[in-house]
């Protein structure tokens, strides 16, 4: 058992309930008392104690959506937006699997980081290029194992011809990219769902609940309709995420109208996949009338403003979501949009972006909304919300402690405020996740990370030369991206989420 003792407790319960000064029992994974005064005396030869004087303690963070398999790419990739963004991240030629011990490691460098920033849940969508297989979703799921964080984690395979995913692009290219395009190397609907099939009987619900699974189709556009209702199946099947990337850009906007003849959420309603497991990530080109089958289907939405900004897809309608009560979990996305995998950031992001899409300022996002998005959002989307994100009985044991005598809480004028907007994640002292401790004083305990820098950097030799061969590849396809690019611009989609009114002003 271990006794956290004396600490200002913000439980984030129902309530918002908090402690001026309390005590936190646990036992095993899980917490078992929260108040002042703990009475162990019959257990006090068994009782870890952890004196807390000074220090605030509160849920662990959630990074809501994230892509592991960037990890490598921070600072690696120039600003573009979406669509070209990825021929860098993922090329469409690609036919390299990275080695075991690659994908191991490069999925460890931002669980270091997130777990000293006092992230202890993260919900990967982890990307393979050019498909995925056994031995590389082993060795990303063991990281997660071995480090000691909290991740649900899901397979995101595209398995349509590229040139099926985007508007305009098929008669922009000329035939011999076509065909390489046809050519590109897909898993068939039976493979990746095998595939899925073996993945959940693995890895979910393992390490004592720990490591869980979801699905994944990446976006709607990038898998046919079959392979959309089969994930869907197997979410419903077995009580786990739905990860869909949905209307990130205007370019999808214009692809619905293009493709489909409707909008991507009314084609993922209309297909009988918007379910309350589906977690919408992105959500940045709905409308009102998206918005309101959302909040039908009481699906989850994954909100990555950073990412966003960077890449300039715009900026989603948080107020039109949360007053038709759709949970709203916060993501840092992956290392090439963020370039950083600290969550506190994004919580700050959150609270200054949506400032500048409504005079009404009683619409803005307050302090306490956006911390109930930085932990109960995120769970909800993991579908963990009964189990984390609270500091209450039955609750895992997955909290931060956090030091108030740092220049973020000097003065300490509002806790809640201040955890928003001053706070970087550098007060953070112990991070705990399932009743152990990983991080503490900075540093974390499972794993040496200087010898893991190393190594990264040692890899990085040899990714290196991917990187430059992803590069070669783009700029071939880049003039033909960039003119679907510009036309899906200014189509007139009827609803305008970029900082101006009007293109070119």
């Amino acid at each position: 058992m271990k006794l956290i003792k004396n600490a200002r407790v913000l439980t984030l319960d129902e309530h918002d309930t908090e402690h001026e000064c309390a005590d936190i029992l646990i036992e095993g994974s899980k917490i078992v008392e929260v108040g002042p005064d703990i009475d162990v005396s019959s257990a006090e030869n068994h009782i870890s104690t952890i004196d807390a004087q000074g220090l605030l303690a509160m849920p662990g963070l959630v990074n809501g959506h994230f892509h592991s398999p960037g990890n490598f790419l921070r600072g690696a990739v120039d600003d573009y937006p979406l669509e070209i963004f990825m021929l860098y991240e993922i090329p469409p030629f690609s036919n390299k699997l990275p080695s075991q011990r690659l994908n191991y490691v490069r999925t460890l460098l931002s669980a270091i980081e997130m777990l000293k920033l006092g992230i202890t849940s993260v919900h990967d969508d982890a990307f393979y290029n050019p498909y995925p297989t056994q031995t590389e979703i082993n060795s990303l799921m063991q990281a997660y194992v071995d480090i000691g964080m909290r991740a649900v984690v899901t397979i995101d395979t595209a398995n349509v011809i590229e040139y099926e995913k985007y508007p305009f692009l098929y008669d922009l290219l000329p035939e011999s990219l076509r065909q390489q395009m046809a050519t590109a190397p897909l898993m068939s609907n039976k493979d990746l769902i095998d595939l899925y099939n073996w993945f959940i009987d693995t890895w979910n619900g393992t390490f004592n609940g720990r490591i869980g699974t979801g699905v994944s189709c990446s976006a709607p556009q990038r898998v046919d309709l079959d392979y959309l209702q089969a994930l869907s199946q197997l979410s419903t099947q077995h009580q786990i995420p739905y990860d869909i990337h949905i209307l990130e850009s205007k370019l999808q906007r214009v692809l619905g109208k293009e493709k489909y003849g409707k909008s991507l959420i009314r084609y993922v309603h209309d297909a009988e996949v918007l379910k309350s497991e589906v977690m919408v990530i992105h959500a940045v080109w709905v409308d009102q009338e998206d918005i309101e089958l959302m909040a039908q289907s009481n699906c989850s939405v994954a909100h990555n403003p950073v990412c966003n900004l960077k890449i300039g897809s715009g900026i989603m309608p948080f107020r039109q979501m949360r007053s038709l009560g759709i949970p709203i979990g916060l993501g840092t996305d992956e290392a090439s949009v963020d370039d950083t995998a600290n969550l506190w950031g994004v919580g700050k992001t959150t609270g200054l972006i949506h400032k500048i899409t409504d005079p009404e300022y009683y619409n803005w996002p307050t302090a306490p909304e956006i911390l109930e998005c930085l932990v109960h959002g995120g769970a909800r989307g993991m579908g963990l919300e009964n189990k984390i994100g609270v500091l209450a009985p039955g609750y895992e044991a997955d909290l931060i402690l956090v030091d108030l005598n740092t220049l973020a809480f000097t003065p300490l004028n509002d806790l809640r405020r201040q955890l928003v907007y001053c706070e970087n994640g550098s007060s953070v002292v112990l991070t705990m996740v399932a009743g152990n401790i990983v991080a503490e004083n900075g540093r974390v305990l499972a794993v040496d990370e200087e010898s893991i820098k190393e190594e990264v950097r040692e890899l990085m030799v040899e990714y290196n030369d991917e990187i430059t061969q992803s590069e070669a590849a783009a700029r071939k396809l880049f003039p033909y991206y960039r003119d679907m690019y510009l036309k899906a611009s200014v189509t007139d989609v009827g609803l305008n989420r970029w900082a101006i009114n009007h293109i070119g002003e």
